[in-house]
């Protein structure tokens, strides 16, 4: 057992405390134990990681179905990890945000976020295809029980549409995961990268494998669960699902739609860059005409996605390290707002946006938080945002400029939305006697936020560390597609350099010699 099993072993053994134990706040005291524990297990995962090699490391092995020949194998790469540090590190804030918010069945839901964070960082780390498929689709049950038990008036119906879709892309998966057993003879995921596969194979297996994974992202027009299960989960739900749970379908796109079939990749990628250019325009122009706060912020998470999966499928370096990065910065800034959005909710019971005015006189840090995180997710330069997204329409300028011309307006509407939002809620005048009541945020929830915006803030300044650590796992990746990065483009350009100089000295005629003075 190494880290990353320990990591996975500490969820679970809280969920199976509190599982025996029925006190409601000894489960909260376990819940925000257990996550806290892993998340310095995680830490400790990545000092041991070498962000130079771009392979998959500290690999944890063992027998699971010996006749089938799958292992429970799990490995990390640079992309998978940035994506389990982010997991861990928000888990213990989700718990700690409802720590007096939740009431009903205490118990059942931090259980359920417990297995849920093990299950993701399960996705993040198989090395093994039916294991990652085990995790990808188990996930679906803690979430489904998120939504529609401790959800609002539509939890039901949005926990039915999110378990539905999700679980029927991953069927199909399924159905390319056996195709694959049947060529290798084996689940391992390096045998079967090293698969020779044809064209007609390729377009099959990734058409299967990315209608799961684009479901989960989701991308425009697969997109449509996700404002319902939004707009009804608990914030603890709408935070994990838009940082941590949607970034396992664009972590899929990298770990296996495009190594595993990169001349399909290159075949696809102009129809999925196109998609991903609506998705950026439409989730915009449709957060705009939002009269709930809630769901404009899941508008915008199909915006800001869309980008993430533009620069997936720019194929550049440039633009598919910063997709990675753009993953944690989604989450980061995207989970704060709503949390920013529970806070408001639990003193004012409602999220019209029509119902406030005027608030920054009454919560003055809740309104210079929002307005700091507000400014993150539209990307102002100094924030964690514009080293994800500047780099990504640069990159796909460089490749497909109308991609990127387009995408870039994806921009000025998040500026929009959220500027005009904010406005509406925190500027004017005071409207109603509801907000002269609104209390402003206590320290408990101050801490929850706090070590959100320092990374916000951090990322932005000097994002030089993460990308460090996804850069040579995503130019392997490239390097598998097909794709030549960068730093392989300066070597060639380099030894090409070195071979005309070779050549023209081999082709210059010889000159006889001078005699010598003394001779």
């Amino acid at each position: 057992m190494g880290l990353i099993t320990l990591t996975l072993g500490l969820l679970l053994a809280g969920a199976l405390l509190i599982a025996f134990d029925r006190d409601p706040v000894h489960a909260k005291i376990y819940g925000l134990v257990a996550s806290t524990a892993a998340f310095l297990s995680s830490v400790a995962l990545a000092v041991q990681f070498d962000p130079s090699d771009a392979g998959l490391q500290l690999s944890e092995r063992m027998t699971w179905i010996p006749t089938v020949g799958a292992e429970f194998h799990l490995a990390v790469d640079g992309v998978s990890l940035v994506l389990i540090l982010l997991t861990t590190f928000l888990t213990p804030l989700i718990l700690l945000s409802s720590w007096n918010s939740v009431s009903d069945r205490v118990r059942g839901y931090v259980m359920a976020f417990l297995v849920l964070a093990a299950t993701v960082i399960g996705v993040f780390a198989a090395a093994d295809l039916l294991v990652f498929y085990v995790f990808f689709e188990f996930s679906l049950v803690p979430m489904y029980l998120i939504i529609g038990i401790w959800g609002g008036k539509g939890r039901r119906y949005a926990a039915v549409k999110f378990f539905l879709y999700t679980l029927l892309g991953g069927l199909v998966m399924l159905l390319g995961v056996l195709y694959l057993y049947a060529q290798a003879g084996t689940f391992d995921y390096e045998a079967i990268r090293a698969l020779d596969l044809g064209i007609v194979e390729q377009r099959w297996l990734f058409v299967a494998f990315a209608l799961a994974f684009l479901v989960k992202v989701p991308l425009f027009p697969l997109h449509t669960w996700l404002p319902d299960a939004h707009t009804e989960a608990p914030t603890g739900g709408s935070v994990f699902l838009a940082a941590i749970l949607l970034k396992m379908g664009t972590f899929g796109l990298l770990r296996y739609s495009l190594p595993l079939f990169g001349d399909a990749t290159i075949e696809f990628a102009p129809w999925l860059l196109g998609l991903s250019v609506v998705g950026i325009l439409y989730g915009g122009i449709v957060a705009l005409m939002q009269k709930d706060i809630k769901r404009l912020i899941a508008y915008s998470s199909v915006s800001h996605m869309g980008f993430v999966v533009l620069g997936t499928f720019a194929l550049n370096a440039t633009a598919t390290s910063a997709s990675v990065v753009q993953m944690i910065n989604h989450g980061l800034s995207t989970g704060a707002l709503f949390l920013l959005i529970g806070f408001l909710y639990d003193r004012r019971h409602t999220r019209q946006i029509a119902a406030f005015g005027g608030l920054a006189k009454q919560v003055p840090v809740m309104a210079g938080l929002w307005l700091v995180v507000s400014m993150s997710s539209l990307a102002l330069p100094g924030l964690n945002g514009f080293v994800g997204e500047f780099p990504i329409l640069l990159g796909t300028f460089q490749e497909v400029r109308w991609a990127g011309v387009l995408a870039a307006f994806g921009a000025v509407l998040a500026a929009l939305y959220l500027l005009w939002a904010y406005q509406r809620m925190f500027h004017g005048p005071l409207e109603g006697a509801d907000n002269l009541n609104t209390t402003d945020l206590k320290p408990l929830e101050i801490g929850v936020l706090a070590p959100i915006v320092v990374l916000i803030v951090a990322i932005g300044l000097y994002p030089k560390p993460l990308f460090d650590v996804v850069e040579p796992s995503v130019d392997r990746v490239l390097n598998e597609v097909g794709v030549v990065s960068d730093e392989d483009v300066a070597a060639l350009d380099g030894a090409e350099a070195e071979d005309d100089d070779e050549a023209e000295s081999l082709s210059a005629p010889s000159r006889p010699a001078v005699p010598s003075t003394n001779e």
